[in-house]
């Protein structure tokens, strides 16, 4: 016996829908859409005519507080002026204050003058004699002076380390060898020795004739 009814939950009774034509026969309600659209533009209209006050407000208190205008508050248009060439004179003065601004400061470009300079001082130790202590007498020999020695003479040993057997699933460290054994200039640096090397040919090549 089927069990069901005709009745919805608060009493009323079901809508018969007829499908033989095979489509809905009513239409969708357009009130509810009209009254959204309404609303949003009343409350487009609303905020903007509120942020338009706002502003004026704004405006109005600030004229107040910074007076008439005269010529010396005229607004200018300063894409009128163009790009203004660059002065040595004034790279020169902000180069001046800016030694006298206290530690640390800003870079100045992206670093690479720094690394430069890092890598000059670095070779400076490396290929020439330094002193250690000298009141050890005590003294850094160039990296190509200890090559030559190292491979005349050799390294000494070491004597054997004495190390304790390994636990069950442990192994030996391995040291691998090192990528490199230095650094490598970087473009900066690439580019201020051909730049260098250019120069020195030039000046050779205006020193010949006058010595002729």
């Amino acid at each position: 016996m089927p069990t069901h009814n005709d009745q919805t939950p608060h009493g009323h009774k079901r809508e018969e829908i007829d499908a033989s034509l095979g489509y809905e026969q009513s239409d969708v309600k357009v009130t509810g859409i009209l009254v959204f659209i309404v609303a949003m533009g009343i409350f487009v209209v609303v905020t903007a005519v509120t942020c338009y006050g706002i502003g004026k407000v704004f405006n109005a208190y600030l004229n107040k507080e910074d007076g008439p205008n005269s010529k010396w508050t005229q607004t200018v248009d300063v894409r009128q002026l163009g790009n203004l060439p660059s002065s040595p004179e004034l790279q020169n003065k902000i180069a001046e204050m800016t030694k006298s601004f206290p530690t640390p400061r800003l870079q100045l470009d992206d670093g690479n003058q720094d690394i430069a300079d890092l890598h000059a001082r670095e070779n400076l130790l490396l290929d020439n004699y330094t002193w250690i202590d000298q009141s050890k007498g005590t003294v850094r020999i160039p990296v190509e002076r200890a090559m030559e020695i190292i491979a005349r003479s050799g390294l000494p040993v070491a004597p054997a380390a004495q190390t304790a057997p390994l636990m069950t699933g442990d192994s030996r460290p391995v040291v691998p060898m090192p990528l490199t054994n230095g650094f490598a200039p970087t473009t900066y640096e690439q580019e201020q020795a051909a730049a260098q090397a250019t120069t020195a040919v030039r000046n050779e090549a205006q020193a010949v004739p006058a010595g002729q």
